[in-house]
């Protein structure tokens, strides 16, 4: 892979990370904070991708993907839809 691509990957991870808690802090539900974690890492993965693609990072990036549709519905279902960039949408 690209160092570059690289670098960028897990400088993307960090940043959800940081994004991640900046939203469970503001919002003080874990729903936004994760929703904001999951959009960032699956943008990790798809720079990863744009590197040497290879089956594990194939894998890794369909599985992350996988968990965020999953989470995602699931999230919808329980209770307020996470819309956007994960900020809560109105109760109904």
């Amino acid at each position: 892979m690209n160092a570059w691509l690289q670098t960028a990957a897990v400088l993307t991870t960090a940043l959800g990370l940081l994004a991640a808690a900046a939203a469970w802090r503001l919002t003080h539900t874990a729903r936004g904070a994760l929703a904001v974690l999951l959009d960032f890492l699956t943008a990790a993965g798809l720079l990863r991708l744009a590197g040497e693609p290879s089956w594990d990072s194939i894998t890794l990036a369909a599985a992350v993907i996988a968990l965020r549709k999953l989470l995602g519905a699931s999230l919808h279902v329980s209770g307020r839809p996470v819309t956007g960039a994960g900020r809560a949408g109105p109760a109904k």
